[in-house]
């Protein structure tokens, strides 16, 4: 019963990710017009479940870091319902959020969920692992990701003028024809026959890359890296959040950490192919307008940021580094929605203690 407990506690944390974190390697994809939302969410998918799966290989530091060795003491964390009360306290906070459509981070919320078992408990926590092993890469990193944005976007602007790639838009012009009355014959007479000039609201509107570069044409390039990149940063994104998901459950010694990556890798899929919508929207479409070359900047720096940091061991939090570069491009544009930027800033603060309160609740409860 305990082991079943402790499963689906898992499972629902790796469900609640999917949901939550699936499409934010994509989500300039899909903000940019590069790719429509099923394309892009089926790319994040399974660069997602591949990164997943790579992860037993790739993340030791990550497993370790997050089975809560360190910060709490070693007794609490070998029991069963401190184990339960994390996974249920950091699932249901990153779930919440993922149906009310504001992007947070899992690592944020497991980092909450062992801060408030470990009060719970009695034992205490060791603040000063708390604040340098996990607090500090999750401050740094949104603001690291905002300035890299910053600075690499102008110079990624300066390459393209000085290759000669130009931007270009376009309009519509439509054949028309106008039926006025039908006939008892059952001929259609016809009024007028022309073209069509349609205006569109400014956010219909699609711009392109004009251009070669190295012999191929720069719009084309344009794509193929960016959906390089997103599924990089998609891959990096499983890569790093696998382990944290699965320490718990492979400490406990329930699952093989073979078992555990699958079973996790597969329910994180779950989550993102059925309730990534909401986030998504917000992610792609509501912090700022972006175009092709700005969603690739974006996409690019959390990506680089992601694998840096998953190579390292560092939890750093992917929500964190993608909203950080969209900041940027936000800040960069000037069509930052600064408000949407306003709701999410307070969503981070509000999850560590909404997870640590319903991590100590469970627990008690346990």
């Amino acid at each position: 019963m305990t082991a079943a407990l402790i499963l689906s506690a898992m499972l629902f944390l790796a469900y609640s990710n999917g949901a939550n974190d699936n499409f934010k390697g994509v989500a300039t994809l899909f903000g940019s017009g590069a790719s429509d939302y099923r394309r892009a969410l089926l790319w994040a998918t399974a660069a997602t479940l591949a990164g997943s799966l790579c992860a037993i290989f790739l993340s030791g530091k990550l497993v370790a870091a997050f089975s809560g060795k360190g910060l709490v003491p070693d007794e609490i964390i070998a029991s069963s319902p401190f184990i339960i009360a994390v996974g249920l306290g950091a699932a249901s906070t990153v779930f919440l959020a993922a149906k009310t459509g504001f992007p947070i981070s899992t690592t944020h919320a497991l980092t909450g969920a062992l801060a408030g078992v470990g009060i719970a408990s009695g034992g205490g926590i060791q603040l000063a692992k708390l604040w340098g092993g996990f607090f500090l890469p999750l401050l740094i990193s949104p603001f690291v990701a905002l300035l890299l944005t910053v600075l690499v976007y102008p110079v990624f602007k300066l390459a393209r003028r000085a290759m000669n790639v130009t931007r270009e838009t376009c309009f519509c012009l439509d054949g028309r024809e106008e039926l006025v009355r039908v006939t008892p014959e059952g001929a259609a007479v016809l009024r007028s026959s022309g073209l069509i000039l349609t205006v569109d609201q400014i956010s219909r509107c699609t711009m392109t890359y004009r251009g070669s570069v190295a012999g191929a044409g720069a719009q084309t390039l344009l794509n193929g890296l960016h959906y390089l990149t997103a599924g990089a940063a998609s891959f990096a994104r499983g890569l790093n959040d696998t382990p944290k998901i699965i320490a718990l459950i492979v400490s406990a010694g329930v699952l093989r950490p073979q078992s555990a990556v699958l079973l996790a890798g597969l329910a994180i899929a779950a989550g993102g192919l059925l309730n990534a919508r909401k986030v998504a929207r917000t992610m792609s479409k509501k912090i700022t307008a972006m175009n092709h070359g700005q969603g690739f900047t974006a996409n690019l720096v959390t990506a680089f940021l992601v694998v840096f940091a998953s190579g390292w061991g560092m939890p750093v939090s992917t929500t964190h580094v993608s909203c950080g570069s969209l900041f940027g491009i936000g800040l960069v544009n000037g069509k930052a929605d600064w408000r949407v930027v306003g709701k999410i800033l307070l969503s981070w603060v509000l999850t560590l203690p909404i997870a640590g309160v319903l991590a100590a609740i469970v627990y008690k409860a346990v």
